[in-house]
């Protein structure tokens, strides 16, 4: 039986092979769907098969500034320069209002701060302010840590008796204090923390938004400059986190760092020059994911929000100066609009809440849909 089939097999195989193979033609007719809709129709005069017409102009064959529209909208403006005001120079800040009060809609238990306390740098204006409310109208203590301390206090004042006000019947008021530090100097951050833990008792979680940005063509920028940029948005940053890291480690307790970063670090902005300010924000960003790694073994949280443009009070000082940049940047935002600090209270809130707990090394980006164009 076996034998049998096997002499039937292989008669079939040599028969095949035997065939000539058949070749059928196709009509050109038969297509039945066509690349384009549209009364365009190719030009056949030329004979050579790489002549693509005027469009050749458009790429790298073409001469360089054949046109006047080439890279306009994503080329950056050495006329464009802002320099970080001084102190005194910048304009102070009112806490959001209406922001608190008692809340009559249900939501998770998770995202409260009770009980916690908070450290904000830079929490005396722009968004260091709107975020330190959010932890306050969340429930946490807060210290807020500023190179201004006297605005540190005055903001200090307004964040309590504003939740007073909005929360008539609460039976406790969150304790806000203001603290000096220079966030560069590891003596003046190892001493603004050793008085917030004399104030508070503990530090459960962490903001790290003081920073500054500086708009100069980068062959200009004076080194000097640059290099109080990163001391302040890179070794501050490094420095709170460190040492706040260390004092969690020290209790055995959990914790969360939020870093503020900045789209800045993931795309280049235009028309604004800022390669230092670009540069100093991508290593945040990092920083965040290296230390998520690093102190996972903890019970530690690092996370970074990585806002857009934002509408801070500084903000529209410099688009008073630039107000054509407002129509070039919101014409870059899929979303239209430029965001406004108070979009950020309910991200901070988040990523220092129990709601975040499996939540670590991310970067948050909240700036209308910018960085994914």
């Amino acid at each position: 039986m076996f034998k049998h089939n096997l002499l039937r097999q292989l008669s079939r195989a040599s028969t095949t092979a035997a065939r000539p193979p058949t070749i059928q033609r196709v009509s050109p007719t038969t297509a039945t769907r066509a690349f384009t809709t549209s009364p365009f129709t190719l030009d056949k005069s030329s004979s050579d098969p790489n002549d693509n017409g005027d469009y050749e102009h458009y790429t790298t064959s073409g001469e360089l500034g054949a046109f006047e529209h080439e890279g306009q909208h994503s080329r950056t403006d050495k006329r464009i320069r802002v320099e970080y005001p001084e102190e005194a120079d910048l304009p102070r800040q009112h806490p959001v209002q209406g922001r608190g009060g008692f809340h009559f809609k249900r939501t998770l238990a998770s995202f409260s701060l009770e009980d916690r306390v908070g450290v904000v740098t830079g929490g005396a204006r722009g968004l260091g302010l709107v975020m330190s409310q959010a932890l306050v109208v969340s429930g946490a203590d807060v210290a807020i840590v500023d190179l201004n301390k006297e605005e540190a206090e005055h903001q200090a004042d307004i964040l309590m008796s504003t939740f007073k006000k909005e929360n008539p019947g609460a039976d406790r008021i969150p304790k806000v204090t203001a603290h000096y530090a220079d966030v560069s100097s590891p003596t003046s951050v190892n001493s603004a923390l050793e008085e917030i833990l004399g104030a508070h008792g503990k530090i459960d979680n962490l903001v790290t938004s003081a920073g500054f940005t500086e708009n100069f063509d980068a062959i200009e920028y004076p080194h000097d400059r640059m290099q109080k940029l990163w001391g302040v948005n890179v070794d501050g940053t490094y420095l709170f986190a460190t040492g706040v890291a260390k004092h969690l480690m020290s209790r055995n307790a959990p914790g969360s760092v939020v870093m503020i970063g900045s789209m800045s670090g993931a795309i280049v902005n235009v028309p604004q020059p800022q390669a230092p300010y670009n540069a100093a924000k991508a290593a945040v960003r990092h920083l965040a994911s290296s230390l998520a790694v690093e102190w996972a073994h903890a019970g530690i949280r690092v996370n970074c929000i990585s806002p857009g443009y934002m509408l801070t009070a500084l903000t529209k000082k410099i688009l008073d100066d630039n107000p054509a940049l407002a129509q070039k940047w919101t014409s870059l935002i899929p979303q239209g609009k430029m965001g406004r600090p108070e979009d950020l209270m309910g991200a901070v809130t988040f990523l220092c809440s129990d709601a975040s707990g499996y939540v670590t090394g991310a970067d948050l980006r909240v700036d209308g849909g910018y960085t994914v164009t």
